[in-house]
This record gives C-alpha cells, structure tokens and sequence, in this order.
C-alpha cells in the first residue's frame, strides 16, 4: 500500500487538498498504533520510536526533525515521558500542530511522580482503561484536524475502545485468577504502577519512573531483602531497558540461597516487533499480562486473548 511505503520511508506530502492522506508523526508506537486505527487508510503514521527504544532518554535526530516539519501534525505522549524532547516539541507547537495526547487525561486519574511534586507517572498505557482516554484524544486531534472525516474517524475510534474494553476485561479476569500473596511484580524500572494499581499488584522498580534515574546498591540490595523474605520466585525484564540490574537481584538472592528466576520479558516503554501482534497495543498489553499471570501462578491461555501471541510467550 502507498500509504505503509510512505510511512516506512517517513517521507509525507503536504495534505492539499480535504481528500488527501494525512501526515501523522507519533513519538511513541502505542500513539502510532492509536492513529492507524482511528485514521485508517486516510492517515500516513510514522512513529519516531521503534521497538526496544526507551522514550525516557530519546533525542530526536535529524530525520525526526525533518519528519515533524514536514507532517501535518504530530502527537506526542507528554507527562515528561519524552524528557530529551520536550523542549523542541514544546517550540515546535507554536509554529505547527503539536498535540500531547496524554496531557488531556484529567489529573485525578493519574499518579503523582514521586520525585516531582508537579509531575506524574507517564506510563498510562499499561492500564487499558486509562489508555482509552488517550485513544479519544487521539481521535479529537485528528477530527479537529480534518472535521470532513469526522464520523470516518469516529467509527474507527469506537470499534477500536470496543477492542481496548475487551483487553481490560481480559487483564482483569486472568489476574485475578492470582493469588493475593503472589501479586508482586519486580520488574527493572518502574513502569507498572498503574498496571498495578488496577488490577491490585504490589509493584516494584529497581529504577524509578524514569530510567534516567540510577539504581544504586542499596536499593538492589533492598529489593533482595524483599525477595527473600517474601519468597518470590519469579522477576521481570524489559525489552526496552538493559537487564543489569534484574541479574544482579537474582545473583543477590542467590547468594542468600534463594532460587529467583526470570519470569519473561515485558513490553514496558515500547511495542513488540513491526508487524508482528506483539508490535500493536493490543499485543503488547496481552503480551505482559498473559506472561504476567503465567508466571506468578495465574491462569491464563498459553496464546492470550484471542491466540495470536507469538509461541512461547
């Protein structure tokens, strides 16, 4: 299709005319994967982070530069999860449309920073029901842009928060197949607190909300006590971070003769694989659930939702 060949090469034309394929650049792969479903075949969407890429410490390069000037608007997360960026997407919005479409999110629903008083946890995606605010931001920002296509948009947006529901009914069911005392997730930076906080987990990060934070010893040797002492078996790693300090917890607790493996990797700050259904938001959410439930003694189908994960998960 000429619109996926032309977000593979990140080159957009300008929309002339009211019919035209609108240029769509998105920071991240979950905001990408929003507008395709919404914009369908009348958008052309580059997200600027790929997989494995950890939106916390990206700089945008020359061809992002050159891909945002050139688009006809361009979405960005916000909540200072772009933190290398945002500056520049804060000076690009006075000259083009700039969207933060987590930014719309009412501020009750979120959870404080807990090192800035005036920042919040960025990670939303990881609780469904929080991220369909982002996808109806998504769509107010495509249909203020091309209102002609409105009800094309909104459409797509309903079928698309129909299939977000179904996935936050899905995490709710197989988590809760848990047993209270296992519900602790370790993981290496601290992505899933509102994951958590839905589905009524204990979460712990061996980094803080960002990665740009430094995990010093005595927080890995902290998290070793809790392993310990709490006998948790399983601990998590993230495509997107390094699993240095993940090793070091299970060395740690070895060391103490406590046996702690790794329960999988997780999709934390980015998709799976292009093309693949672990590289869209549906995935990527079933992924971490399904291996989540699995691993903690949970019941949950070896293939998740709808039996697309890949084999193995």
């Amino acid at each position: 299709m000429a619109a996926a060949s032309a977000a593979a090469s990140g080159r957009f034309r300008p929309a002339l005319a009211a019919e035209a394929s609108v240029g769509v650049v998105a920071t991240t792969g979950m905001i990408a994967d929003a507008a395709r479903q919404i914009g369908g075949d009348r958008v052309e969407v580059r997200a600027l982070m790929g997989p494995g890429v950890d939106p916390h410490s990206y700089r945008q390069t020359r061809t992002d530069i050159l891909a945002m000037t050139r688009a006809d608007i361009v979405l960005w997360h916000g909540l200072y999860l772009e933190a290398q960026m945002e500056a520049f997407l804060t000076e690009l919005g006075g000259k083009r449309r700039v969207v933060a479409v987590a930014e719309q999110l009412p501020r009750e629903a979120l959870i404080h920073h807990d090192s800035y008083a005036d920042k919040f946890d960025p990670h939303v995606w990881m609780d469904p029901g929080l991220w369909s605010g982002v996808v109806a931001a998504v769509r107010d920002a495509l249909v203020d842009l091309r209102p002609e296509s409105a009800d094309f948009f909104g459409a797509n947006a309903e079928a698309h928060l129909a299939e977000v529901a179904a996935l936050d009914e899905y995490v709710a069911t197989i988590t809760a197949s848990i047993a209270p005392d296992r519900r602790v997730l370790v993981t290496a930076h601290d992505a899933f607190k509102y994951f958590g906080a839905a589905n009524d987990f204990e979460v712990m990060g061996i980094q803080g909300i960002s990665t740009e934070s430094e995990a010093g010893l005595s927080r890995i040797a902290e998290l070793v006590d809790v392993l310990v002492e709490r006998d948790i078996g399983a601990v998590f790693v993230e495509s997107s971070v390094s699993d240095r300090n993940v090793r070091a917890l299970i060395e740690g607790a070895a060391a103490r003769g406590h046996e702690v493996s790794i329960g999988g990797q997780l999709y934390s700050d980015a998709m799976g694989p292009e093309g693949s259904y672990e590289g869209t938001y549906l995935g990527m959410i079933d992924h971490n659930a399904t291996l989540i439930a699995r691993a903690l003694g949970g019941d949950a189908p070896e293939r998740g939702m709808q039996g697309l994960l890949a084999a193995g998960t």
